[in-house]
């Protein structure tokens, strides 16, 4: 099991799930209520669901492919350690992954 530490986006809260090998990052924050709206369901054709992966465990994640880093131009406060979390999937040899919830965010459905 990986454990996810997700970070408000004020930094104030912090909320920390289990999460099995194999899962998506995506899925296991929208499972734990986190205001990630992934509106393209994962198909990496928007950029609703971008986290701040924490700078220590940036480096513990696969690069992100070219594909997700033009997406990532498109998402709104990124950072040199943002990721799409519907492109993260968590391996067995994750302990465990801290990332933030962006202060900003580009919400595609008009909620």
């Amino acid at each position: 099991m990986t454990r996810v530490r997700f970070v408000s986006a004020d930094g104030r809260s912090a909320r920390e799930v289990e999460a099995p090998p194999g899962a998506r990052l995506l899925d296991i924050a929208q499972a734990d209520g986190q205001p990630l709206e992934g509106t393209c369901e994962g198909q990496m054709a928007c950029s609703t669901c971008h986290v701040i992966v924490d700078a220590a465990d940036f480096a513990k994640l696969p690069p992100a492919t070219e594909m997700e880093e033009d997406m990532l131009d498109l998402a709104a406060g990124a950072t040199r350690t943002s990721r799409l979390a519907c492109q993260i999937h968590l391996d067995a040899g994750l302990a465990d992954l801290t990332v933030r919830i962006p202060a900003e965010s580009r919400n595609m459905q008009g909620r």
